[in-house]
């Protein structure tokens, strides 16, 4: 029951967390002439530093520390409201620190299955739409703050205090070459990530924007709950097979969500899958490929040229097929 309460928890923190930085940081970075600055700073901040910040959680343990000092730095953002530099920089640090203590936490008490982890990991999604559409009409300075803080105390009250296990990179060597199997789980994330950015849709407006972020949240969701009936290798090879099938008619809102709900099932297989090849470092296989997650933003943030349209969007699926299905085992739960 307490693993439930947990993951309960920090799923619900994680939509409060993404959210008030989306909040603060499109509300008093987006104005200033520095906006390409403090996004870049914001997202590496918030993705690229969980890696290290692993490490140091899988060698303290105590997960909920880290999300809970994560959230007050967050509650602090309003403070720099006219250093939208400085603030973004505070929310990143804070975005990852709660990251990185959820995921452990919720890695280490899922007990090697994946429908845990895709609830903790699916709100946030929701939260940075939410965060982003609402920046002009909610009071930041004491909102921001007061959710932060009632988020730190239900993670203080409701998620156990998990010790570490002592810092070990040792790779599972079971089967297959795993630091080949780590390297096609980064590509693939990279990729998803910087497909997010290349999904774009005439008719993503009005309630289809709604039904599509929707979309995005339950494929991160069912993608876990999958892996654990089917297995890592069924769960990828049917989830991105059909996406590639249905971008076919991405043109028609209908299919265009379905589609992308089914692209977003890998989420959670990725991550357990890492976390799987590294058991003595829970913390670092999370962060490792939310370092992937910033390095597939950098195209968009440079302004590369990026191709658009049903070619491309199906060849990402049947790229990110190939590059997975070597590094997922094939079993069922």
């Amino acid at each position: 029951m307490h693993r439930r309460r947990m993951t309960a928890v920090y799923a619900a923190a994680h939509f409060f967390v993404d959210g008030c930085c989306a909040l603060v940081v499109c509300r008093f970075a987006r104005p200033d002439p520095r906006w390409l600055t403090a996004v870049l700073l914001y997202n590496f901040c918030a993705s690229a530093l969980q890696a290290p910040l692993g490490l140091l959680a899988d060698r303290l343990g105590h997960g909920r520390v880290f999300a809970m000092t994560g959230c007050l730095l967050i509650a602090a953002t309003p403070l720099l409201s006219g250093a939208p530099v400085a603030l973004s920089v505070l929310a990143g640090v804070g975005n990852a620190l709660f990251h990185i203590g959820g995921g452990r936490d919720v890695l280490c008490e899922s007990e090697g299955r994946a429908g845990r982890l895709g609830v903790f990991v699916s709100p946030g999604a929701f939260g940075l739409f939410l965060g982003q559409l609402l920046r002009d009409s909610l009071p930041v300075l004491w909102l921001v703050p007061l959710l932060m803080i009632l988020c730190a105390l239900a993670v203080a009250a409701f998620c156990p205090a998990l010790p570490g296990r002592g810092l070990s990179l040792r790779l599972n060597r079971a089967g297959r070459k795993p630091l080949l199997s780590l390297a096609l789980l980064f590509a693939v994330v990279a990729l998803r990530s910087c497909g997010g950015f290349l999904f774009r849709f005439d008719w993503k407006q009005g309630a289809w924007l709604w039904v599509f972020t929707g979309c995005v949240v339950l494929g991160k969701t069912a993608g876990g709950f999958a892996m654990d009936r089917f297995g890592a290798w069924r769960t990828a090879a049917g989830s991105l097979a059909l996406a590639a099938l249905g971008f076919l008619g991405g043109a028609l809102p209908a299919a265009g969500c379905l589609v992308v709900l089914l692209f977003n099932m890998t989420m959670p297989v990725t991550l357990r899958e890492a976390a799987d090849q590294l058991p003595g470092a829970p913390g670092f296989s999370f962060g490792l490929l939310t370092l992937a997650l910033f390095l597939g933003f950098l195209p968009t943030w440079l302004g590369w040229p990026l191709p658009v349209g049903v070619p491309v969007w199906t060849g990402l699926c049947l790229i990110s097929l190939a590059l997975m299905l070597p590094a997922v085992r094939r079993r069922s739960a």
